[in-house]
């Protein structure tokens, strides 16, 4: 028997996932057009999530996705940190490399975890909260990598492109609802890319496997 399931919770839920795939923002009409809903029921639904901040109206009273919605979003950050923890741990100390976990937020990547090994002589200093576009370095090159669905290069390899010498290599988190990410290392030291790629990926395949409930 299925789980009741509350229907005003579901339409509010997609009025914010319409939202946010809307860069330009939508009007109630085209908002109740989009989820086929009566602009009444829009109008509640709307008005309600104004409240909490999660959706906002620009000048031409346009709706947008609201900026409480960030604050539900770094909340996230924490979990992520520590479920995904224990296996950057186990990256960086296995290749002798910083390894990170990275999400896509915007047209940007934002480093959320950084584990460093902790018996090289020496690392790159990759901090929590660093951010560059998707295109520059190879976390964010992985997530964009994900976008074009399972074809291609399963991870991505850049070289000075954040840092001078530095050498990066990431793969991404694949099949996690409403996460676009990768697992990548950093290093300024040779890179053994076969073995490297190997580790990384398997350890972005397991982070997968924790945030989606597969683990086990």
């Amino acid at each position: 028997m299925p789980a009741e399931t509350s229907q005003t919770l579901d339409r509010g839920l997609l009025v914010l996932e319409t939202l946010a795939g809307s860069a330009g923002g939508l009007t109630v009409t085209e908002l109740a057009a989009r989820l086929e809903v009566n602009r009444t029921v829009v109008y509640r639904l709307v008005a309600t999530l104004e409240q909490h901040t999660l959706v906002r109206r620009d000048a031409r009273g346009r709706l947008h996705v609201g900026l409480g919605v960030l604050h539900l979003a770094s909340a996230v950050q924490p979990v992520l940190r520590d479920l995904a923890g224990p296996v950057l741990r186990r990256l960086a100390e296995t290749v002798g490399c910083t390894a990170h976990l990275t999400v896509a937020e915007g047209a940007e990547a934002l480093a959320v975890a950084v584990v460093e090994p902790s018996w090289t002589d020496f690392h790159v200093g990759y901090r929590v909260g660093t951010r560059h576009p998707l295109a520059q370095g190879a976390a964010g090159r992985a997530v964009l990598l994900a976008r074009r669905g399972r074809a291609g290069a399963a991870y991505s390899v850049t070289e000075g492109e954040l840092q001078t010498g530095a050498r990066g290599l990431a793969a991404p988190v694949r099949d996690v609802d409403g996460l676009e990410a990768s697992v990548g290392i950093v290093t300024l030291g040779t890179l053994d890319e076969r073995l490297v790629s190997q580790a990384v990926i398997a350890a972005a395949d397991e982070v997968a496997a924790l945030l989606s409930g597969r683990e086990g």
